[in-house]
């Protein structure tokens, strides 16, 4: 799965606002708080401390907040609101679904297993890099997660070839100067997809705009009445919009290379020479190829076998040994798919495919696999058997060891092909 990147259109770009220079001149008027501009620095503080000391219980499937925390997470926010539904689900309250995935973005956070629950947690390195940070470093820092690396699947939406960006950028051309009146759900409705209410509630907590809430109707969720747009983010949207090309380049053919490094730098060398405090940038994978040995568990159905590989064999080879290790015929089609810290999706497919990234271009040891992490394998597109793969250790190269290793084993593997006579149902 690749991600095409569209330039923002001439006619879009016309009816953003300019970097004038009322602009500039707010832009390094500007100081950055807790409290201003905007409460994303606030709130999202008292997301880092609801998580505290051991994580929450999120659901399985999409990561989210349950039920159970959503009230007591809205109380705590600047700006609570009422929903007036029976059964609320997280994304029922923008702003804790756009902190949220901003939380997930920003690298702060993972999601793991304990047994059968799924939490997530602070990552404590992170974490406390992070606090080391001035107010200017932890704004922009946020602000680039959300805006130049969100993923909306990373909230259970289907795959978009927009970034945040581009929506917020088509959504604020859409405000007029005195503001847009929202008569009526219907109305509001249309904020769905542009820009999306998460992405409108944090629009509000980066100070780009104001909400005027209104009163919810019976079973009808969060209700606003206006937006109106505040002059920080008129100016923002001008800078971005301006170096949108070099933040959000156009490749000059359609696929992009792969670039694994997650480092949130983008918009500094446009920025800094008005926020001259911004000086340390947070890294949450430098891209780089690791020499190691991989301790992976590989399961399949009730069946796993634990396989010690080297980092510098390819994704072909990491196939092989798999598809060999639980007694398969090897000759069919295969692909990996690898979500990576901020909840990108990487997909990898058989060279015979022909659809670029594939596997024989990359080495296990250059995808940013941290202890813990997972790799999906699906073994032939046909039959579709879908192999679970987590990376468990990672140790020090070892010379002797230039092949797989099966460490272990447990389980009888499926029957890879029907028998004749067997019912295929």
């Amino acid at each position: 799965m690749m991600r095409r990147l569209f330039s923002v259109p001439n006619h879009l770009r016309e009816q953003l606002p300019t970097l004038t220079e009322d602009n500039k001149q707010i832009l390094q008027q500007q100081s950055i708080s807790q409290n201003s501009p905007g409460k994303i620095l606030r709130d999202f503080q008292t997301i880092l401390e609801f998580l505290q000391p051991d994580g929450v219980e999120v659901s399985s499937t999409y990561h989210q907040f349950s039920l159970k925390y959503l009230q007591q997470l809205n109380s705590r926010l600047s700006y609570p609101i009422e929903t007036n539904l029976k059964r609320p689900q997280q994304k029922s309250y923008p702003y804790i679904h756009g902190l949220y995935f901003v939380l997930r973005t920003s690298g702060l956070s993972q999601v793991i297993t304990q047994g059968k629950k799924t939490k997530l947690i602070l990552d404590e390195q992170r974490l406390k890099i992070w606090q080391g940070f001035n107010p200017t470093e932890q704004y922009f820092t946020l602000l680039e997660s959300w805006l130049l690396w969100g993923e909306g699947e990373l909230l259970g939406e289907s795959r978009d070839i927009y970034r945040p960006l581009f929506r917020c950028c088509q959504f604020w051309r859409e405000i007029p100067d005195e503001g847009l009146t929202v008569n009526s759900y219907q109305e509001q409705d249309k904020l769905v997809y542009y820009p999306g209410f998460h992405n409108l509630s944090l629009l509000h907590l980066f100070g780009f705009l104001d909400l005027t809430p209104g009163e919810p109707e019976p079973a009808k969720g969060w209700r606003i009445t206006t937006v109106k747009r505040c002059p920080w983010g008129d100016a923002m949207i001008g800078l971005l919009s301006e170096i949108y090309d070099e933040i959000e380049p156009q490749p000059e053919d359609e696929e992009i290379s792969l670039d694994f490094r997650i480092a949130f730098e983008k918009l500094k060398p446009y920025l800094q020479q008005y926020f001259p405090e911004w000086e340390q940038t947070l890294v949450i994978a430098n891209g780089e190829f690791k020499q190691a040995i991989y301790t992976l568990k590989v399961t399949l159905l009730d069946a796993w076998r634990r396989i010690a590989i080297p980092s510098d064999l390819n994704l072909d080879q990491v196939a092989a040994a798999v598809v060999e290790a639980f007694d398969f015929d090897f000759e069919h089609l295969y692909r990996f798919i690898y979500k990576d810290h901020i909840g990108r999706i990487f997909e990898f497919t058989h060279p015979f495919v022909d659809i670029p990234p594939n596997t024989g271009d990359f080495r296990l040891g250059e995808l940013p696999l941290e202890v813990g992490n997972h790799l999906q394998f699906t073994f032939d597109l046909l039959d579709e058997w879908e192999f679970d793969l987590q990376l468990e250790k990672i140790e020090p190269v070892n010379a002797k060891m230039k092949k797989p290793k099966i460490l272990e084993y447990h389980g009888e593997p499926p029957a890879q092909y029907c028998e004749e006579g067997d019912d295929e149902d």
